[in-house]
């Protein structure tokens, strides 16, 4: 029921095009009618400015469709990249033995981090490192992710 409500928009964008240039003709038919030119004004106004008014709704609810279906349209690219994203990640921890950790770290200024924390990726300082390189360091594990102290591989 949805789909065929939100393509009903672009049809009806496209009805109200055309309504509104059939209403501007019959305008100017009537305008072009008359001799003087006070008697064209009412037809002027009923006919030009409403059916003008007529076309700019109807334009714009087809650019609104359009957007609606483009928005469509990346939702569904995202789902697929995320779902790809998922199943290699799960390919990734199965072929590690499911250990979870690599030996690596992502090292910031005062802590360190598991790879899959999302606390530093938008951290310009963060760097992957090797386990044994935080002692010297003196970094602190955070307290989010909980990344294995040096010494232990496992969690």
């Amino acid at each position: 029921m949805q789909t065929n409500l939100s393509r009903l928009g672009g049809q009806l964008g496209v009805l109200l095009c055309l309504v509104g240039f059939v209403v501007m003709f019959l305008g100017w038919n009537g305008a072009a009618s008359q001799a003087l030119v006070p008697a064209q004004f009412p037809y002027l106004i009923s006919g030009g400015v409403i059916g003008l008014a007529i076309v700019i709704v109807g334009a714009a609810m087809i650019v609104v469709q359009n957007q609606r279906q483009d928005r469509a349209k990346i939702e569904a690219a995202l789902d697929r990249l995320a779902a790809a994203t998922e199943q290699r990640g799960a390919a990734a921890a199965a072929a590690a033995g499911g250990v979870g950790f690599t030996g690596f770290v992502v090292a910031g200024e005062s802590s360190y981090h598991r790879v899959d924390c999302h606390l530093p990726e938008a951290r310009d300082e963060a760097e992957l490192v090797r386990i044994e390189d935080v002692i010297t360091r003196g970094l602190s594990p955070c307290r989010v992710c909980t990344p294995p102290r040096t010494g232990q591989l496992t969690n």
